[in-house]
């Protein structure tokens, strides 16, 4: 028993001796899996294109959509697919550069040489020299990505009747999402590398509490400080939805704190509802764009199965698994924080600094996040099917049925999808799969989607709540 635990002990050790190969092709090995899960991504896509070139909906749908609906769907799916293929392509190309050329070397140096010309000697250090770095390569992806969030967001969304927003708005986003990461990320940052540098070998058990309490912390936090910097939360004015919601929550013992409305309409049509907070108060937020485009019952059926998920502890599990997830991360980072055949590959030849580490074992550990993605969308999807029983079984058939179909048609979501690309991307089943399980039967071809064609739109101060 005794060998057994020493050799268990040194098993971190050897591995690490093992991985830490000079000569090894790190560089090469994360740029071939790049190129690797590009090109596969890429087949998925082309599968799904083929998929969003049909000109009839899927039988299961034949019923709920009109062929106007379809088609706009249709349509939408293919210029996000399109605009999706060059993002990435983008997006490749970057990557490639920054590994090709040595960026993160050469901006690691431009950025130590800043902090000595600028900065007082009592912030010299890792730390200091970590934050300028950080910061620094985050603005530049930031105006880097400028084109694709513009284009995403003023000609793809505008195109298609979703956007709300205008450039001051998505300005004031951008320069208040820099500046959050400025002021929350240096602590936390800060708080990440004195963590590695002060409790040695065994680190990443302190880093997975640290990172835990932070999780804590920011359910508690974001929306109280930070969401209202972006949106305007109102409290659900007293009326037959209120009602309804608060006698779901004493139905099911949900610990319902507060209910409100976002305007989410502010910049985007889509529509969504969900809650938040400590496990003994919770808070509901459902969007205007929700509730104005659906019936009070409709509306109370949906958060029934968003209460499902917390019911049959769907939330909990995630969190377990969320936990479980980042301390493999922290411990693998344990294995490789000092592997010098890796910095060395990217040309850090005399200094190992802990963000640069921890950003290239990230690449490293890509292929096995993409196994973790596919297998967190399958259980997520599977979590989606046993929520829409639960508010089946609380009497809401009907009325999920009729939100799915509304929503599916307000968001020109896709109707239809390849196996393949759906079991690699999707989180949630496709709306045919979800009206099957709920056993729906329109009564009338296309009702729901002329339903919601002939509404108009209402302001959340025009309907009661």
């Amino acid at each position: 028993m005794a060998s057994l635990l020493q050799s268990l002990s040194d098993f971190p050790r050897r591995l690490a001796a093992f991985l830490d190969r000079p000569g090894f092709p790190w560089k090469g090995f994360i740029l071939g899996f790049s190129f690797a899960q590009f090109a596969f991504e890429g087949f998925l896509s082309l599968r799904q294109y083929q998929v969003l070139q049909h000109k009839k909906p899927p039988r299961a749908l034949e019923d709920e959509v009109t062929q106007d609906v379809f088609d706009k769907s249709q349509a939408y799916g293919r210029a996000k697919a399109k605009f999706g293929a060059v993002s990435n392509l983008i997006s490749l190309v970057e990557n490639t550069a920054v590994i090709y050329y040595d960026f993160l070397p050469r901006l690691w140096g431009l950025s130590g040489l800043w902090l000595a010309r600028f900065a007082p000697a009592r912030f010299s250090g890792e730390i200091s020299h970590t934050l300028i770095f950080f910061f620094t390569f985050n603005l530049i992806t930031t105006v880097v990505n400028l084109p694709t969030s513009y284009y995403s967001t003023f000609v793809l969304e505008e195109k298609f009747g979703f956007n709300k927003s205008t450039v001051k708005l998505w300005v004031t986003d951008m320069l208040k999402s820099q500046a959050l990461m400025v002021v929350l990320g240096s602590p936390l940052l800060s708080a990440f590398l004195k963590i590695i540098q002060s409790t040695g070998t065994k680190f990443f058990y302190y880093l997975w509490l640290f990172g835990i309490a932070v999780q804590l912390f920011a359910i508690t936090v974001y929306p109280i400080f930070i969401l209202p910097l972006f949106n305007k939360l109102s409290p659900l004015q007293p009326g037959e939805l209120k009602t309804g919601v608060e006698a779901l929550a004493q139905k099911l013992n949900f610990p319902l704190k507060e209910m409100y409305v976002i305007d989410g309409s502010k910049r985007s049509a889509h529509s969504n509802a969900y809650f938040y907070g400590l496990p003994w108060k919770k808070h509901i937020v459902i969007y205007d764009t929700l509730i104005e485009k659906s019936e009070t019952q409709e509306v109370v059926a949906v958060l029934g199965h968003e209460l499902g998920h917390w019911s049959l502890s769907h939330t909990t599990k995630l969190f377990g698994i969320a936990q479980f997830h980042m301390f493999y991360i922290f411990a693998l980072f344990s294995i490789f924080i000092d592997n010098r055949s890796l910095y060395q590959a990217f040309g850090f030849h005399k200094e190992h600094p802990i963000i640069v580490g921890f950003i290239l074992f990230s690449d490293a550990l890509a292929p096995m996040d993409t196994v973790v993605k596919l297998l967190m969308n399958i259980l997520s999807r599977k979590f989606e099917f046993e929520a829409d029983e639960f508010a089946m079984k609380l009497g809401y058939t009907t009325e999920l049925a009729k939100s799915l179909i509304k929503l599916q048609i307000q968001n020109l979501s896709t109707m239809d999808a390849d196996w393949m690309y759906a079991s690699y991307h999707y989180s949630h089943p496709i709306l045919s799969e979800r009206l099957g399980a709920l056993g729906w039967a329109s009564a009338k071809k296309g009702s729901v989607s002329k339903s919601v064609d002939e509404q108009k739109p209402l302001k959340t101060a025009d309907r009661e709540l």
